[in-house]
């Protein structure tokens, strides 16, 4: 799997500037509403083993180890998962930090929550989402609820998508170029970082899924969905939504293969 040239473009993606420029644009706040959702949606409590996958540095996994609960986090990047740890130190909060791919974890029926945050969702076409959700899965207790975030839901993404866009986070900006593949339901997207006379340019792509078919994804690996929002208010779900978060659950008659 980690030959594959979408997963090498994000192990080089999510690293130096990039990691840097995330840092400086999610406020604290951001995280911390995060966090708070997460914790309802999830039903958690102190003591619940929670997986985060991917989990980037790791920063709602600090917020809910900080809660109580026992995280694990996986990710491909190493630097990634460098700061996440280094994070948890300086916190002094035991987290469990993986480097590895999404699609392949190792756990089975392990855990009583898990969450896909970040926008993480779509990183791969059909048969690596078909990968990811059946290992997810796997490592879900029966009963266990899944939660996803994610911004590449078709109705979310494509009517309010433009070609160009800037952003600003201190000293750094980001110019962001955007090609839509219609047959492929594909975004391509170029991130150029510049920063005085500086510029570096990062490309990714992430696949595009309509609600219904992140819903069957899901039901084929067992996971039925329970309820999907617009935001982190609860909000109904519908077109033109910058967010889909979908609650889902482990079925308890079944484990993915």
């Amino acid at each position: 799997m980690s030959n594959e040239p979408n997963v090498e473009a994000y192990r080089r993606f999510f690293q130096g500037v990039a990691l840097e420029f995330w840092r400086k644009i999610v406020p604290a706040e951001q995280t911390r509403a995060e966090a708070e959702f997460l914790w309802n949606a999830l039903g958690a409590r102190p003591g619940m083993r929670l997986l985060d996958v991917p989990c980037g540095s790791g920063r709602h996994s600090l917020e809910l180890a900080a809660r109580g609960c026992l995280m694990t986090g996986v990710d491909l990047s190493e630097e990634c998962i460098d700061e996440a740890r280094r994070a948890a130190e300086n916190n002094a909060l035991s987290i469990e930090w993986r480097l590895g791919d999404m699609r392949a974890l190792p756990w089975t029926a392990e855990f009583d929550g898990a969450f896909c945050f970040g926008n993480s969702f779509g990183y791969f076409e059909r048969g690596g989402m078909r990968a990811f959700l059946g290992a997810v899965t796997r490592a879900l207790r029966p009963g266990a609820r899944f939660v996803v975030e994610t911004g590449m839901a078709a109705e979310s993404i494509l009517p309010n998508l433009g070609a160009h866009f800037q952003f600003e986070a201190g000293d750094l900006r980001l110019a962001i170029e955007n090609r839509y593949e219609a047959g492929e339901s594909r975004l391509d997207t170029d991130y150029t970082f510049l920063r005085g006379g500086g510029k570096e340019t990062r490309r990714l792509s992430h696949w595009i899924y309509t609600v219904s078919e992140i819903k069957s994804l899901m039901a084929e690996a067992g996971l039925a969905t329970m309820a999907m929002f617009g935001s982190l208010s609860r909000e109904p779900y519908k077109v033109r939504s910058r967010f889909l978060y979908v609650v889902a659950e482990r079925a308890a008659h079944r484990l993915a293969d």
